[in-house]
């Protein structure tokens, strides 16, 4: 068993999401934006975003799967569930919960490059550089953070803990 440490409150995280909203707002202007959300772990942070971006917003989900035991990575990225929409001369923002090892969005981003879309950025709600196996920084995140296992806000442990409202770090007894 394990206790929670909250790391990033509820209301930081509101206050970060608008700001980044307000970039990226700014960026793509009146132009449609094509927001692809990497499931399970960015919905609620998808959610959240697009209600604070203000430009035109078209949404898609895929499926990537990467952590197959629960808290490390097998390193091989598979898709579960493409996109629906057509994404060609299009702008896209891949949307994930934590870039860690990077291998995931690394593979979704080279995925959808395929697709032939006008432009494709990143943003992610957690960047954990000290882990990163794969040359790839998103181009949009929330908060960076430490080496630390963390849950909650869409973030799980075993499929559990993805509705606590703030990001809280698992600190083992």
């Amino acid at each position: 068993m394990f206790d929670i440490e909250e790391l990033i409150s509820k209301k930081k995280i509101n206050q970060r999401i608008v700001e980044l909203g307000k970039v990226i707002s700014n960026k793509y202007g009146n132009s449609e934006l094509y927001v692809i959300s990497v499931l399970k772990g960015s919905f609620v942070f998808t959610s959240d975003l697009v209600r604070n971006i203000s430009s035109p917003v078209i949404i898609d989900f895929l499926i990537a799967k990467c952590y197959y035991d629960g808290t490390s990575s097998s390193g091989e990225v598979k898709i579960i569930k493409d996109i629906d929409i057509n994404i060609e001369n299009k702008d896209v923002l891949i949307v994930d919960d934590i870039t860690d090892t990077g291998y995931s969005l690394f593979e979704v981003k080279k995925m959808l490059q395929k697709k032939c879309p006008k432009s494709i950025s990143t943003c992610t709600l957690l960047d954990k550089p000290a882990r990163r196996k794969v040359n790839i920084n998103p181009d949009y995140y929330g908060f960076r953070i430490g080496n630390d296992f963390i849950i909650g806000y869409g973030l799980d442990y075993a499929e559990k803990y993805r509705n606590l409202p703030y990001i809280g770090k698992v600190k083992k007894k």
